[in-house]
């Protein structure tokens, strides 16, 4: 019997239905024991004997795909592929899949949540409750201010509508998607990146880590966001560099940085961002609230059963040169 290897650990040793997805199909399930994501060792110890696997945090470097002679799929439970090194698995013939559709809710919600701990002072002000204190000085509100989305795929759109319901105005700037009847039934208006950034009270990133991204968030671009904005990334860490950032928050050039996602995470204990009362972090959790977390789990498992029988998910695999003349 193929066997499925449940990297993801929100996943391992838990019910769910893409279990019984996989299991109807034949499947054999590999669930390792542990709370983090699978380190180097561990996948050398399970991937020579997994033909597929449903991934989650973990690193697939070339030597990774050169000890698995039987692995045909990654099901990422994600839309996010930054991890998957795509030439090493198309040169060995391995589908990465990806979950379109599934958490663009989840991480809408969790941008919209840190717009409102940053403007709101909640974090902080729930902190100095707990010191004993009781701080009433007047906060900022979220409506009438501007939210600039720089990404307005799936999860930039959900976005848009949460702040739109909140009295935001929205600016969008996407240089890949195309305007649609979307931006003129919410009243989303597409600009440049720089007028995006001189005009926003709030700068959120909705964008894929890639080379052209990476570090994208440096000195000079925040050095062109207006003065006194805040920051927001549940994207990807890596599109920031957090020392500029930094360097930013003690000028007060940037009043406050909500991050779902880091450089490393956990981060390290030097990280600049650390300890400072206008940030406010998360563990990466934007797009795993328990609805889409099924939802991914499900997809994956979906995608896993079609490429097993010969079958194509359109949409969901990222290296679709692999589609001419597949077959497991």
């Amino acid at each position: 019997m193929p066997s499925v290897l449940v990297a993801p650990y929100l996943l391992r040793n838990q019910p769910g239905t893409f279990r019984k997805i996989l299991t109807d199909a034949g499947f054999t399930l590999i669930d390792p024991i542990g709370d983090f994501a699978l380190t180097a060792d561990e996948l050398r110890h399970y991937l020579p004997q997994t033909d597929a696997m449903m991934a989650g945090g973990e690193r697939m470097t070339p030597e990774m795909f050169a000890i698995a002679p039987r692995l045909r799929v990654i099901a990422r439970t994600g839309v996010g592929y930054d991890l998957v090194d795509l030439k090493a698995a198309t040169a060995h013939k391995v589908a990465v899949t990806i979950t379109p559709g599934t958490n663009q809710e989840s991480v809408a919600e969790q941008t919209l949540a840190l717009i409102l701990a940053l403007l709101r002072k909640i974090a902080v002000n729930n902190q100095e409750i707990h010191n004993g204190g009781w701080d009433r000085r007047l906060v900022s509100p979220i409506r009438g201010k501007s939210l600039g989305l720089v990404g307005l795929g799936r999860i930039g759109r959900a976005t848009a509508l949460r702040a739109r319901a909140f009295g935001m105005t929205v600016l969008a700037y996407d240089p890949v998607a195309p305007v649609t009847d979307f931006d003129t039934q919410h009243e989303i208006l597409r600009v440049g990146l720089d007028e995006l950034l001189d005009k926003s009270d709030v700068v959120s990133l909705h964008l894929p880590l890639s080379d052209a991204t990476r570090g994208m968030v440096d000195r000079d671009f925040l050095a062109r966001m207006r003065p006194g904005s805040y920051l927001v990334n549940t994207a990807r860490g890596g599109l920031v560099v957090e020392a500029d950032l930094a360097a930013a928050l003690d000028t007060q050039h940037i009043a406050g940085a909500g991050l779902d996602v880091l450089n490393h995470e956990p981060p390290e204990p030097g990280n600049p961002l650390l300890g400072r009362s206008n940030v406010v972090l998360c563990p990466h959790i934007g797009g795993t609230d328990i609805q889409s977390m099924s939802d991914m789990a499900d997809m994956a498992a979906e995608t896993i059963v079609q490429l097993h029988r010969n079958e194509w998910p359109e949409g969901a695999v990222v290296n679709a040169e692999l589609q001419a003349g597949w077959k497991w």
